[in-house]
């Protein structure tokens, strides 16, 4: 779980921070097994797996809940354990061949990317010294990464959070992973509506072409939980959406090839978009519109996320934490584009 250590218990976790420091910790993947689990009407190939908390039957309204991205055929699903060390402001990062020793640093304002739609955004190192000549080895790079942190609490802890890592470094999407948190329980409403709304911050990564990119852009996401009888209604939008080079530098979509549209939220009936222990996913999709004037599918991908809190106190409203994943073709270079994002949401 997303536990906040004394620095004694920090030593056996990250040796190479300072002490004094209390991490943020997400967890090993492994803790409590990591059966692999389709959302319900999930089409694409992408599965999330699942952390359970020891001797519990599975993940439930009242406790905390972890997810990672599972292991897929192009590279994703390798982050195992990460954690933020508040103190040097660096995150840790384990499971992934040549990013370093392990510890990512913040990007530096002047010369690269330090935050993203208030999100913190961390660098692998670019050598690492041969451990008994000190001869520089070159790393795989870029590796990146993006964490958001709940700006609300469940006890201790962050009352949820989300991480990202992936690499530009490979011709094909190349190694990487995701997880998303909730501390505490969520207090689901069983009538009437809400609407959440925050921004997410992504990375886009590429098939046979390295580089990588970033976007940001607003989210909307609103559950009627009267209707479908069947289930729970989720709908939901992202939008204003940007796009920036791995420094930072925003690049232009205007009278360019390249389009980010709103996408949108498939509306589903019949099947559990929202479970009761407050657990959410479906289908998301762009259009744009061709030479002859027609819609045509863009973008599709899947959307997860977690309710936490109480969305039923007017004091407190709840929030949901997720992430999304996208493809579509690249037009600049008519190549497959995947697009990782993270968001949390609040009312």
């Amino acid at each position: 779980m997303f536990r906040i250590f004394p620095a004694v218990s920090l030593l056996v976790l990250v040796a190479a921070c300072s002490s004094g420091s209390q991490p943020l910790d997400f967890g090993t993947a492994t803790d409590g097994g990591t059966t692999p689990v389709t959302p319900t009407e999930d089409t694409s190939t992408l599965e999330v797996g699942t952390d359970r908390p020891s001797g519990a039957a599975g993940p439930t309204s009242t406790n905390g809940i972890l997810r990672f991205e599972a292991r897929t055929g192009n590279g994703g699903g390798l982050v195992s354990d990460v954690s933020y060390n508040a103190v040097d402001d660096t995150f840790l990062v384990d499971n992934l061949g040549f990013d370093g020793e392990n510890i990512y640093t913040r990007g530096d304002a002047a010369t690269a990317v330090a935050s993203l739609n208030g999100y913190s955004v961390f660098e692998a190192e670019l050598t690492t010294p041969d451990s008994l000549t000190g001869v520089p080895i070159n790393q795989i790079s870029p590796y990146r990464a993006i964490l958001g942190i709940s700006k609300n609490d469940a006890g201790s802890e962050a009352r949820t959070s989300f991480a990202i890592v992936r690499t530009g470094g490979y011709i094909n999407y190349g190694f990487g992973g995701f997880v998303y948190e909730r501390n505490g329980g969520a207090t689901v409403p069983t009538t009437g509506q809400a609407q959440f709304r925050g921004d997410y911050a992504g990375i886009r990564v590429f098939q046979n072409r390295g580089g990588l990119e970033y976007t940001t852009g607003n989210m909307t996401m609103e559950i009627d939980f009267n209707d479908f009888n069947a289930n729970d209604a989720v709908k939901g939008s992202i939008t204003n959406r940007a796009l920036f080079d791995s420094s930072g530098n925003e690049i232009t979509l205007s009278g360019s090839t390249i389009q980010l549209p709103n996408m949108g939220f498939v509306i589903q009936e019949g099947s559990s978009s929202l479970t009761e222990n407050g657990e959410i996913s479906g289908s998301l999709f762009s259009s744009t519109v061709n030479t002859a004037g027609n819609l045509e599918n863009y973008e599709t991908g899947t959307y997860y996320g977690i309710m936490a809190g109480d969305a039923t106190d007017v004091n407190d409203g709840g929030e949901i934490v997720g992430v999304f994943v996208v493809e579509s073709t690249d037009p600049r270079y008519q190549t497959t584009v995947q697009e990782t994002g993270g968001f949390i949401l609040y009312r």
